[in-house]
């Protein structure tokens, strides 16, 4: 393949006038080839991003994982998603080459993303949870393959040292839009999964991961089509196996020795490795040494998404008449991105640099110093958090809960307290002591309810009775034209994706009488049914924050009744021959802690992450030897990996009862994990970039030939 023309102009143009090679070299032009690999990046990362994006709340509310199993199967997701990477370094440098490397395994990623899609779709009737965590694993090893080969390869596309300016323009707009992605998709896809219904279900999170594939097979489209304007270098080898082999002789021979010195431990394989290779290995290795604590940045960062999303899910996003959704709140980091790259590029760094921060290591202490502050930020949110939290039944206490569902009042002695227990009203005690099964008396006086019409002759009298208490329990008891006869066991926790609960508990007189209540909201039901005078409870999976009329029989009784995000409801209602009443009991409060007060803790850690994300990637294309550049790339996503394998280690350890310690446990580990970085990069020492060997061969051949048009590179392979 030739050279794309827009990249060898300058040169050529000129040789015939005999300018020099200084001139040649400043005047090449911006490789148009670049925005192919840009546009392609925006799709996948779309994808990518997208997908993610409602991959927690998918494995908590229709895979039904509980919470932390849920934490736990994303974090090994990321992890995999970022160890993979090696793979595809490999394939690249030794095999086929970036292009073909990336091209093969984004295939492979949209096959993922489309089973993703089919198993969240019921109809199909795939095995739901195997068949998704099958399509992540797909998905994980096509984005892995090609995250170290997708920005080396647009790094290949500049002449160095001559475009080096250029080459970090362009990985400003290659995170840009990366970002740009990730800020459309993570907005989009939670609205094609609470607002769109399919299949039956209230919510569709098939779409939601449908649109990523496409955007994906995209991708795949808008690469192939600027293969034409590519600079495709060839494999060099198995460049791992080689260095792997090497390091190995090298220690085998150093540890036989005897008493033979050497400058550097790796000059020992001289006798069977070549000089260029042994120096590029030391090369790579001091740029990996600073790499060994950069993954409880990621152990951070990644938690976005996890932990930041189920902290989300617990707060009101309530703004107008805009909800925003647990998992929108993620659109804040590309969005900050988007606006903090070109500031930085032309305002903040100027002045960093200024104050002695102006070497890439200098920015990656900082932004990583920047990523503890969130954490802190982020512990002390959730410690305001749990005041808005629900007392949940503990050892030593039970919970008692009494339902009047008739339409009239209910005086009652319960133990030593007495109240009046108001029509389709609740009496509650949060804090009776209780050890293991315990009973506690009650008088219940009916006898003012004789007026209200009931059939059954005992709400003519005073009841007593006695209700059975169980150790770290809710019991909930429910008054009825029967007395106080039915109960059960009751959850009082908000919801795992904060939307609200609703229960249903209606009484029907006289007996036999059949009852159905419908919550309306939007001209969409949905119904309780009752054919029995003992009213068993009954909830509602599919209630969104909104607001509902309330219609029994077909007679619309409540209009615009707000059911708010986290609340835990009891629709308590009553049907005679009198009429019909509804009354809704609140027994949760719902989210009230609003939820932009995680914006500081975002806008904290997308500060550090462009100090620290945009930097590191530009320092571990610029400082490897160019033999090793995508195993580089390889290893600085392997840092992502090694990341989130810590959360899930600390996740799965469970050393705190309050996520708020967990925070702080964090925040000290990259505190202290800076530190340790700062002083670490006080030792290293910069590598100069050297000139584009490819270049200076066509420089030079211009040079002696004067107007013969002609270019010299590697051809495609």
């Amino acid at each position: 393949m030739n050279e794309p023309k827009d990249s060898m102009d300058a040169i050529q143009d000129h040789s015939d006038n005999g300018s020099n090679v200084e001139e040649n070299q400043k005047k090449l032009k911006y490789p148009k080839s670049v925005f192919f690999i840009i546009s392609n990046e925006f799709c996948e990362r779309f994808s990518f991003y997208g997908m993610r994006t409602v991959l927690t709340l998918y494995l908590v509310n229709q895979l039904n994982y509980e919470s932390h199993s849920a934490t736990s199967i994303y974090h090994a997701f990321m992890m995999l998603a970022y160890f993979f990477p090696l793979f595809g370094a490999v394939l690249a440098d030794s095999m086929l080459g970036k292009f073909r490397t990336i091209l093969y395994l984004s295939i492979v990623y949209a096959i993922g993303q489309f089973l993703l899609s089919l198993s969240a779709a019921p109809p199909v009737g795939l095995p739901s949870r195997e068949f998704s965590l099958v399509g992540l694993l797909l998905i994980a090893f096509g984005t892995g393959g090609i995250k170290p080969c997708v920005s080396a390869f647009g790094g290949d596309q500049f002449v160095l040292p001559q475009q080096e300016r250029y080459m970090s323009t362009f990985f400003s707009l290659f995170y840009f839009s990366i970002n740009f992605g990730s800020l459309i998709s993570t907005f989009l896809t939670p609205v094609l999964r609470s607002d769109v219904t399919c299949f039956g279900l209230n919510s569709c999170y098939s779409l939601a991961f449908l649109v990523p594939a496409i955007l994906m097979t995209l991708s795949i489209v808008i690469f192939a089509l600027g293969k034409p304007l590519y600079r495709i270098r060839q494999p060099t080898g198995n460049i791992m196996l080689v260095v792997s082999k090497c390091i190995c002789h090298a220690i085998s021979k150093k540890s036989k020795s005897k008493g033979e010195k050497r400058e550097h431990w790796l000059d020992y394989a001289d006798d069977e490795y070549d000089q260029p290779l042994i120096s590029d290995i030391k090369a790579a290795l001091q740029v990996i040494k600073l790499f060994i604590p950069i993954p409880i940045f990621w152990a951070l960062y990644d938690q976005q998404g996890s932990r930041w999303t189920l902290q989300a899910a617990q707060m009101d996003g309530e703004m107008g008449s805009f909800l925003l959704q647990p998992d929108q709140m993620l659109v804040v980091n590309p969005l900050l991105v988007m606006a903090f790259i070109p500031l930085f590029e032309t305002c903040i760094y100027p002045v960093l640099s200024k104050v002695g921060i102006s070497t890439p290591l200098r920015k990656l202490s900082l932004g990583g110093l920047l990523a503890a502050l969130s954490f802190v930020i982020s512990a002390f949110v959730d410690l305001q958090l749990e005041g808005t939290q629900p007392i949940l039944p503990s050892a030593g206490l039970t919970q008692v809960r009494i339902f009047n569902t008739l339409n009239c009042p209910v005086p009652m002695t319960i133990g030593n307290a007495t109240t009046e227990l108001q029509n389709l009203d609740m009496w509650v005690n949060q804090h009776i002591e209780v050890k293991g099964t315990q009973t506690l008396s009650y008088k219940a006086d009916f006898t003012g309810c004789k007026t209200a019409g009931y059939y059954n002759p005992t709400l003519n009298s005073v009841v007593y009775g006695n209700m059975a208490l169980e150790e770290a329990a809710a019991i909930s008891y429910v008054i009825t034209p029967n007395g106080l006869t039915y109960h059960y066991k009751d959850s009082v926790s908000k919801s795992r994706d904060g939307l609200p609960r609703v229960r249903g508990l209606f009484s029907v007189d006289p007996p036999g009488s059949s009852v159905t209540v419908e919550l309306i909201r939007a001209g969409i039901p949905l119904t309780f049914n009752w054919t029995t005078t003992d009213p068993q409870v009954s909830e509602l999976n599919d209630v969104k924050h909104d607001t509902y009329d309330i219609v029994v029989n077909g007679e619309k009784v409540k209009s615009d009744v707000p059911l708010k995000s986290g609340g835990v409801y009891t629709v308590v209602g009553s049907v005679t021959a009198s009429g019909k009443h509804v009354n809704v009991v609140v027994v949760t409060q719902s989210n009230s802690l609003h939820i932009l007060w995680m914006l500081p803790q975002y806008i904290v850690i997308t500060v550090g992450e462009v100090m620290f994300s945009v930097t590191g990637l530009e320092f571990a294309f610029t400082q490897s030897p160019d033999s090793m550049k995508s195993l580089m790339q390889a290893a600085w996503q392997l840092t992502v990996a090694i990341g989130n394998l810590i959360v899930i280690i600390i996740s799965e350890g469970a050393w705190f009862d309050r996520q708020a310690y967990e925070f702080f446990l964090f925040a000290g580990l990259m505190f202290l994990d800076i530190i340790i970085f700062s002083i670490m990069a006080k030792f290293y020492k910069y590598v100069d970039v050297p000139e584009d060997d490819d270049l200076t061969e066509e420089i030079s051949m211009t040079d002696k030939r004067g107007t013969e048009n002609k270019s010299y590179k590697d051809d495609e392979k």
